[in-house]
């Protein structure tokens, strides 16, 4: 296909078309905004072809009100000593984070139908402009974005990926370098389509792979969806080749992962589980999983969280050698994003170690979540201590949310990013060591 070489082009001649296509949006030519990809749209962005959609694109209002309710909310926030949280842009419905390799944009995905690019231009740590990435294509559920360490952005929608060469790019108009990895339909079959737990996550790991976490639509799966779900590797994490060829399942017996990222020190994939619903407050626990070996099975459905046993399975023999969690979180409190912290802003104490985010509880008739937890590891790569590292978002007293966590990030400087879809935004904690 024209496309696959297309896309092998030198990395100077895209920077020669995305120049030309910026001068012509400084020009400030009136036009309506974009409009999402039809086929046909896709088809000529594949070929790197102008779709002729109008350069006016939609900003983000960064300032007012809501900014000033933002940070009025952040107050509540407690943290170590030393550390400082602050608004770092006003992001709509703001869930899954990649940190651009160069620094020059973050993509934030969504559970709706928007990518956001957002943007520091004068480096002061408060984005200055956040707006559509891509806003000719057709989304449907872009919850998972990663790069590759060449720069390639990959974005996991409910069945389909995509990929865009040069991403922090591409990203300042509405036509952009794309190609299909998993085209639409072929990531889980049609039929299992759900609107619910289709939040994908992905990372591209230190063999060059894409790493893509599939969660499975129920509370517990019937029977009759296990082989199903075994081949597509729902309920689980599927590995392919960056360019969808490949395919296996990696790591099996995952109820919903939305969170997952690779060791830096020996490549091992740790990963967020949610746990089974309607078993009481207090049971069974979130989870915070290490992989060690390819083909391990993680205990779902027969676990519904640790080593509590579902009501569903509970009379069926559990397959040998599952794997159970590094960290038991407390029960209900939706563990969703995690990174490794191996910057050098935070404190020696930090380094190595993982931060993760918890959503906050839906159904707990007593609410619990809504924090960044602190996970270090042991020298031989074990979890050692969780302990909470940010909380506030949950007023103890009333029950109410003023803000739910999504995903944690590092920014180049070392800094900790925080998504949060209640809120619509992202969040900039730093470090100054005290006087």
């Amino acid at each position: 296909m024209v496309l696959r070489a297309i896309l092998l082009a030198s990395a100077m001649g895209i920077a020669v078309a995305v120049g030309a296509q910026a001068q012509q949006q400084s020009s400030g030519q009136p036009s309506a905004e974009a409009q999402p990809a039809t086929g046909g749209t896709m088809q000529k962005l594949e070929d790197f072809k102008s779709t002729g959609t109008a350069l006016k694109m939609e900003m983000v209002p960064q300032t007012g009100e809501e900014a000033d309710n933002l940070r009025e909310n952040l107050k509540h926030i407690r943290l170590p000593a030393g550390f400082k949280i602050d608004l770092y842009a006003i992001v709509p419905d703001a869930r899954m984070i990649a940190v651009g390799p160069t620094g020059v944009v973050t993509f934030v995905g969504t559970r709706k139908t928007r990518v956001w690019a957002v943007t520091d231009r004068d480096k002061d740590r408060v984005a200055d402009e956040v707006k559509p990435f891509a806003p000719v294509v057709d989304f449907k559920i872009p919850n998972a974005v990663c790069f590759s360490k060449d720069g390639f952005l990959y974005t996991v929608e409910q069945n389909r990926v995509l990929k865009f060469p040069a991403g922090e790019f591409f990203y300042e108009n509405p036509d952009v370098a794309v190609a299909e990895v998993v085209p639409q339909g072929q990531l889980i079959p049609p039929e299992e389509e759900s609107f619910n737990h289709t939040g994908r996550v992905c990372r591209v790991g230190p063999d060059n792979k894409l790493y893509i976490a599939l969660g499975q639509p129920y509370n517990v799966f019937a029977p009759s969806k296990m082989d199903t779900y075994k081949k597509a590797g729902m309920a689980g994490i599927i590995r392919m080749d960056q360019d969808g060829k490949n395919r296996e399942v990696y790591a099996w017996g995952i109820r919903n992962s939305v969170g997952m990222d690779f060791n830096p020190k020996n490549g091992q994939l740790w990963f967020t589980d949610n746990q089974v619903d309607g078993m009481g407050d207090d049971q069974p626990p979130g989870e915070l999983n290490r992989i060690t070996a390819p083909g391990q099975n993680f205990g779902f459905p027969w676990y519904g969280g640790g080593h509590i046993r579902t009501i569903e399975y509970k009379d069926q023999e559990p397959p040998p050698n599952v794997v159970f969690p590094e960290v038991e979180m407390v029960a209900h409190a939706a563990d969703l994003g995690m990174t490794f912290y191996n910057k050098g802003m935070f404190p020696e104490k930090y380094r190595g170690g993982i931060f993760s985010a918890q959503h906050g509880s839906w159904n707990r008739t007593t609410p619990v979540g809504a924090r960044i937890m602190f996970t270090s590891l042991k020298p031989d790569g074990s979890a050692d201590k969780t302990e909470p590292f940010a909380e506030g978002w949950l007023d103890q007293s009333t029950g109410e949310y003023l803000g739910r966590p999504v995903d944690v990030a590092v920014l180049t400087d070392g800094s900790l990013l925080i998504s949060d879809d209640l809120a619509g935004a992202l969040y900039r904690i730093s470090y100054k060591k005290p006087s």
